[in-house]
């Protein structure tokens, strides 16, 4: 049996996602990310009908203010920038 096309041409990738893609986009398992949205780290879902779905550009912002990890300086990032 062959499969039916996908709906959505490569280049476009959907905008929702359920929780299992969600967790896979921003790289962590189901069960962390259930956990970062618990702590509020990652975005409430979206509810259409019965499903449950995340918006990729609401995981996009979220992942942006995740920290980054700690280098161990205390150095400040905006320490480089010349003020005007």
């Amino acid at each position: 049996m062959e499969r039916a096309p996908h709906p959505l041409p490569p280049s476009l990738p959907p905008r929702g996602l359920s929780r299992v893609e969600a967790a896979a986009y921003i790289g962590v398992s189901p069960s962390l990310f259930d956990q970062m949205v618990r702590d509020r780290r990652m975005p409430k879902p979206k509810r259409i009908n019965s499903r449950t779905v995340w918006d990729r550009h609401r995981l996009d912002a979220a992942f942006a203010a995740l920290p980054d990890e700690d280098d161990g300086s205390d150095s400040n990032p905006f320490d480089f920038v010349e003020s005007v």
